[in-house]
């Protein structure tokens, strides 16, 4: 199948070679073509250009689309998620809107406990409809690669449901997706007088079965007072590493904790959060190959501090915008907001906001040879824009739908 996409008002981060994320000032570089084409054969990028240069006529492919005054984006790289859950928590909501802490929340039970008790209750049929429907959500929102977390079961039964809904959603969805283990995202209750019994739990009974059953591709902890010690993450991180899963780590997002150097000293492909950055975590950080990872519509739901992107950026650190999307602190998956939130709240550049959101966040799931930019034999998951006067008013009008189409894998959604 070959598919022609003609007069393009401008063709977005188009790159020959994407080699490394990109860090400083690189990330306000964002490649165009301005007046292009684009030409996909079956699921791939297989010719773009200027179209006066264009030699080839519309009649010489299956199917071909004007697109004149539309931009087209890849889509984007969505590389932290927890889209698999059961039900919403819009108590927890009010709660917080009567003053209730995160931590406070989570200390009564609800958080992340709340959402283990869903989990065990749901059946895996009924769980992979609703997450499918979720799915279906943020492709729409324009995301074409997508990570998603386990961490809501907190059970040996609990955490494989999730891991085999996420491995049902690779195999029957388009869109590319990362499977991520985060059996320690919390302590159960059973073993609040137990820590080392669940580590146990996670390292012996839950580990084996996730590694024979190729349900994860990473490893997650959230290494957060409170919740699991630099100490106790470097253990699990360690014994994931054993079976092939890398780690990716939740970091620094309530205290300034050490989660970000335990990330970087344990190679981690990601450290995610980064609400309460210290120097000597900039330092760490920018002085790694790890990514940092920045989820600020959880900052704006908790009403927390935003994430120092102006102050990563310049420290050299290679950073990353995902949407966290969980039914606790961050209830949508819509990048699109998410772009525009780093914009009005992180002070970062639309380009600099695109980039983080594309092939950044690709190289943060490791998705870079698939995903992230406009290149030759990368898939054809593509953003196509409404009308716009400029790439800029996409973030700025961020309450507006401004997606008209979107394709994967060279087929239109």
């Amino acid at each position: 199948m070959t598919t022609l996409l003609t007069n393009i008002k401008a063709l977005v981060n188009v790159r020959e070679n994407a080699s490394h994320p990109l860090r400083s000032k690189e990330l306000s570089q964002l490649p165009n073509i301005d007046d292009a084409y684009l030409i996909i054969e079956d699921d791939e990028i297989a010719a773009y250009g200027l179209m006066k240069d264009l030699a080839l006529q519309a009649a010489d492919f299956q199917y071909h689309f004007n697109l004149a005054g539309r931009y087209v984006l890849p889509s984007w790289c969505d590389s932290h998620t927890h889209l698999v859950f059961a039900g919403s928590r819009e108590d927890e909501f009010i709660d917080k809107l009567k003053g209730a802490s995160y931590a406070e929340i989570a200390a009564k039970g609800g958080g992340i406990l709340n959402s283990a008790k869903k989990i065990e209750e749901i059946s895996e049929e009924e769980l992979y409809a609703q997450s499918s429907k979720r799915l279906l959500e943020v492709i729409c929102f324009g995301t074409g690669a997508i990570e998603i977390k386990s961490g809501y079961g907190l059970s040996v039964e609990g955490e494989l449901k999730m891991l085999r809904v996420i491995k049902k959603l690779k195999e029957r969805s388009n869109v590319l997706i990362k499977s991520t283990f985060l059996g320690a995202h919390a302590f159960p209750l059973e073993y609040k007088n137990n820590r080392q019994g669940y580590i146990d739990s996670i390292i012996n009974e839950m580990l084996p079965v996730i590694a024979n059953e190729k349900l994860a591709d990473y490893i997650d902890v959230f290494c957060e007072q409170g919740f699991f010690s630099p100490e106790e993450t470097e253990t699990i991180c360690k014994a994931g590493m054993q079976y092939g899963l890398k780690p990716k780590l939740h970091a620094n997002q309530l205290t300034a904790s050490g989660a970000v150097q335990t990330g970087v000293k344990l190679n981690a492909v990601s450290v995610d959060h980064l609400e309460r950055m210290d120097d000597e975590a900039i330092s760490s950080l920018a002085s790694s190959s790890t990514i940092g990872t920045l989820l600020p519509t959880a900052a704006f739901f908790l009403r927390m501090p935003y994430q120092p992107a102006r102050k990563l950026i310049d420290a050299n650190c290679a950073i990353a915008l995902a949407s966290d999307f969980n039914p606790g602190s961050s209830p949508s998956g819509n990048m699109n907001f998410v772009i525009s939130l780093s914009c009005i709240q992180l002070t970062m550049l639309p380009e600099e906001a695109i980039n983080a959101a594309t092939i950044n966040g690709a190289f943060a799931m490791e998705v870079n040879d698939k995903a992230g930019s406009i290149t030759l034999g990368k898939k054809a998951n593509l953003i196509v824009t409404k009308p716009l006067p400029s790439l800029q008013y996409l973030p700025y009008s961020f309450g507006s739908n401004n997606i008209e189409k979107v394709m994967l894998l060279g087929e239109w959604i």
